[in-house]
């Protein structure tokens, strides 16, 4: 029973550590780019707003 129960907690966490690599490499290639893309966008919008004000103001 000894080994049952040393091999089931290594099994849990090996499998934990697992998901959570994978999780973790799904945010750095995924979730990652598509949101340093969307504050790049959104600071391109800022600019161009600044610009179009600027040019209408003086």
């Amino acid at each position: 029973m000894k080994h049952f129960t040393k091999g089931f907690l290594f099994g849990v966490v090996a499998t934990a550590s697992a998901v959570a690599g994978a999780v973790f490499s799904f945010k750095k290639k995924v979730v990652q780019p598509i949101e340093d893309q969307e504050s790049r966008f959104e600071e391109n919008r800022k600019l161009a707003n600044r610009k179009s004000h600027a040019a209408h103001h003086s």
